[in-house]
């Protein structure tokens, strides 16, 4: 899948309506709290990250920061690009591909226990959207070239 097509697929996502959103936010914390306590006791987690721990207790608190201000104002430009900057990133420091998956349906597993039936209504679309979409994103982050970067002579 091209980044054109991620960004058409991106595009058909509907913003959660405001309820959904403060109903997020509002639990946003005690769910980063709750995925690091859950993930942090996976026997291969030291494996995925890279022996990155905090790096990946921070990856759970900004991820659920920067969802919340996505549903609040949804721009699928920025879901795209944030989304293949963190692989890029994170795989950079030793992050394994295994982690995004385990990461992604630890993160529906909790959401459907702790939000409103309608707000998982709302918001597991964006979840669906990054899992069925890993492939795409590891080959694009595998293939981007900075936009400054300096281009060979021959």
């Amino acid at each position: 899948m091209t980044k054109e097509e991620l960004l058409s697929s991106a595009g058909l996502l509907i913003q959660p309506s405001k309820q959904v959103s403060a109903e997020y936010g509002r639990k946003r914390e005690q769910l980063a709290a709750d995925m690091n306590r859950i993930m942090g006791e996976r026997p291969d987690i030291e494996y995925m990250v890279g022996g990155n721990r905090a790096m990946m207790d921070d990856n759970h608190r900004n991820h659920a920061r920067f969802l919340e201000s996505l549903f609040s104002l949804y721009s699928p430009s920025e879901f795209v690009e944030t989304v293949l900057w963190v692989f890029r990133a994170y795989r950079s420091h030793g992050f394994q591909l295994t982690y995004w998956p385990a990461q992604l349906d630890t993160w529906v597993e909790l959401l459907r226990s702790e939000l409103s039936p309608e707000a998982m209504d709302e918001i597991y679309p964006f979840y669906r959207w990054m899992i069925v979409n890993q492939h795409s994103f590891v080959l694009l982050s595998d293939s981007f070239v900075p936009a400054d970067a300096a281009v060979p002579k021959h």
